[in-house]
């Protein structure tokens, strides 16, 4: 494939396509294609041989697609795609009228429940956006499954101030008012540290559907991060700690990206979440993509689960050598509670650039 002809939309489509192949979801491969080219919008169209009109922050490299392949033990794997979509001159008003618009194209194809996000638009799409970042999608491909979707909406939108405001009546609005002193008590209890970074919908049919709130904590430690998975009901702590060690390589202070907590609330989840996921950006805390893997096939190890297919999905994904550079493998996360526990790791597309390898672990 050479970049130098393709579009961003046609590239990641191809991604998409091999690391589909490469799970064995190939069911709707054509359907699920069409469906990133829908939610990129417009600016899908732009060629890779040329820089980034709009600087994504869904990748390093500003590459509006991100992927992800998710295992649990005695499962099949799941992928799935955090997209930007951006129009064709883009700005952040034309990227929402993007986004709206690729939504307005996917729910023709039927599928999606959106009630939850009307109720909840007009909180978190302002006329007159204060971040780059208004919302985000995911596309969610399981074996023998119709595609899912997932939004994803910025709390920052308003300005850092009103962050925590539209969480509250977001959850109000969803029915899960009830959940969110428990959040706000417990998992944001470090002012200027702890701080609302997403604010997540499904768009399936209410039962099953999730909503999700997702928290930053920067400079944590354990003890921190320990604390902010305690706020969902029936998850074991104990596995925080080795998870950060094995992935991150310490159990002090994190003190480049952020850890990110997220808190799924399903419903009859009445006054706490049931599920709880903890994000580590080991991307930070590795020399090279080769000791990431390292460190994914350690806690896959831990936990008993099969590396066959995450290392098929990273051979298929990985265009260089592993030790050529680092962000390939850029989270690594440790999902526990309802309603599928197990592990996720996100992998970059790398369609602009790839970062240099350090001379160093960053690990403290």
């Amino acid at each position: 494939m050479d970049p130098q002809k393709v579009s961003i939309r046609d590239f990641t489509g191809r991604q998409l396509s091999a690391l589909l192949h490469s799970l064995g979801i190939t069911d709707n491969t054509v359907k699920s294609v069409g469906l990133l080219a829908d939610a990129l919008g417009p600016g899908g169209l732009r060629p890779v041989s040329t820089s980034p009109a709009w600087p994504s922050d869904v990748a390093d490299d500003h590459t509006p697609v991100e992927f992800s392949t998710a295992f649990a033990a005695g499962e099949s794997p799941t992928l799935r795609t955090i997209v930007e979509p951006t129009a064709t001159r883009p700005s952040r008003a034309a990227n929402t009228s993007a986004a709206l618009a690729a939504l307005d194209r996917m729910k023709r194809h039927g599928g999606l429940d959106t009630r939850r996000f009307d109720a909840v638009k007009s909180l978190f799409l302002p006329e007159h956006p204060e971040r780059d970042f208004a919302f985000w999608y995911s596309l969610v491909f399981r074996r023998d499954e119709a595609p899912a979707v997932k939004v994803y909406f910025n709390p920052e939108v308003r300005g850092e101030d009103a962050a925590e405001e539209l969480v509250r009546e977001g959850l109000e609005r969803t029915g899960f008012a009830a959940g969110f002193p428990v959040l706000r008590n417990h998992a944001v209890s470090r002012p200027g540290l702890d701080k609302y970074s997403f604010f997540a919908l499904d768009l399936v049919e209410q039962q099953r559907a999730r909503v999700k709130v997702y928290i930053s904590h920067h400079a944590a430690d354990v003890t921190d991060v320990t604390r902010a998975a305690n706020v969902a009901r029936g998850v074991d702590v104990d596995r925080v700690p080795d998870f950060c060690l094995l992935t991150g390589g310490s159990t002090g202070t994190f003190d480049k990206r952020p850890l990110i907590s997220s808190y799924t609330f399903l419903d009859g989840d009445a006054d706490a979440p049931s599920g709880y996921s903890l994000y580590v950006p080991i991307r930070d805390y590795v020399t090279d993509d080769e000791e990431a893997r390292r460190r994914v096939l350690a806690i896959m190890a831990k936990y008993d689960m099969d590396p066959t297919q995450f290392d098929s999905a990273l051979r298929t994904i990985a265009r260089r050598p592993l030790d050529e550079g680092v962000g390939l493998i850029a989270h690594v996360s440790l999902r526990m509670g309802r309603p599928r526990p197990g592990i996720t790791v996100y992998l970059s597309s790398e369609a602009y650039d790839v970062a240099s390898p350090r001379s160093v672990s960053l690990a403290g």
